[in-house]
């Protein structure tokens, strides 16, 4: 895996943990023993509550080797790349994984949104390249998207999802687009859900309570904060891009972003960290937001902020990005959508 960050350190921990021994690397030792600090805090955790006695945690830690270089990867199976969404520094990772791995070894990515045929073009065995999408947090998401590139042969593809399953995680194929599945469709209801607090339609609680209720783990404004208001950003741009004005963003992210508001991890999104309590800031940014957008005063109801995915997933559905099965399987072990609501 590379890339020791919080994606890339709880992919590692989840293969680990099936009993497969890895290798987490970074560009500094700093980076990496932080990524080991937090993959044993996981481990920690399951003994804590039980789930796992110590010596087996120890036994799972043993697989886990770190390190700052690449020939350390000589050896390896599958490479997964888990750093930051800037297609440059991908496409850099690639080309020299490239040169390091065995000729027979897949090259992965765990990318949210960009195109996996293009981080195949900058090696030399595009057909042994695949996307391979785990969702945050690794440790705990089930779902995994399968993205096969343009020119990724089908015996990748059914080797990364056998390989998805022995990992205990429920993979599905995605056809490359941009966003892939779970993004596109997650995005316009988070989306919705800010233009209804930037127009004054509920509050940020009231919001997230509904979605909750509905049957939703967490209400939209706590899973971007959770998430990262920076990486939503990345993936909203590439939407925008590919998908013209049904993904034009609400004015409140662009006025929390330039506030350095990304969430939990700066202390400060939608709500306030730690303890998640209100953030005086974001009234702020609700006024600013209403000036530029000139609407306030609308009507909030759960089905306003539902109806954008559900009618992503039909276009996902006519563009044959994914099998229909797949779409539920997706929303459910993905976004965790209540099963109970069809």
């Amino acid at each position: 895996v590379v890339g020791a960050g919080t994606m890339g350190a709880g992919i590692a921990q989840v293969i680990s943990y099936s009993g497969l021994p890895v290798v987490l690397r970074d560009v500094n030792q700093e980076l990496v023993d932080k990524g080991i600090a937090r993959i044993r805090e996981i481990y920690d955790g399951r003994v804590k509550k039980g789930k796992m006695n110590s010596s087996d945690a120890e036994q799972k830690m043993a697989l886990i080797t770190g390190t700052t270089k690449l020939d350390d990867f000589k050896d390896v199976d599958i490479a997964i790349e888990a750093v930051p969404e800037k297609m440059d520094l991908k496409k850099k990772v690639f080309s020299e994984l490239d040169q390091v791995l065995p000729q027979g070894a897949i090259l992965s990515s765990n990318t949210s949104a960009l195109s996996i045929s293009e981080l195949g073009a900058a090696t030399k065995r595009p057909g042994r390249v695949i996307g391979l999408h785990f969702f945050f947090p690794a440790h705990v998401m089930k779902l995994i998207e399968v993205i096969p590139g343009l020119a990724t042969e089908e015996e990748v593809i059914t080797d990364t999802i056998a390989f998805s399953e022995s990992l205990r995680k429920i993979p599905i194929r995605v056809a490359e687009c941009a966003g892939f599945l779970i993004n596109r469709l997650l995005m316009p209801y988070l989306n919705e859900a800010a233009f209804c607090l930037q127009e004054g339609a509920a509050g940020l609680r009231e919001i997230d309570e509904a979605a909750v209720q509905f049957g939703l783990p967490m209400g939209p404004f706590t899973s971007v904060d959770n998430l990262g208001l920076d990486v939503c950003s990345d993936v909203v741009k590439v939407l925008l891009e590919s998908y013209g004005n049904r993904m034009q963003p609400a004015a409140i992210w662009q006025k929390l972003y330039d506030k350095k508001r990304f969430g939990v991890k700066t202390g400060g999104g939608f709500y306030a960290y730690p303890g998640g309590g209100d953030d005086p800031i974001l009234k702020q940014c609700i006024q600013e937001a209403q000036q530029v957008s000139k609407k306030k005063g609308t009507k909030f109801s759960i089905e306003r902020i539902m109806y954008p995915m559900v009618n992503e997933a039909v276009l996902c559905l006519q563009e044959c990005v994914a099998k229909a099965g797949d779409i539920d399987l997706g929303l459910i072990a993905g976004v965790g959508f209540p099963q109970d609501k069809g």
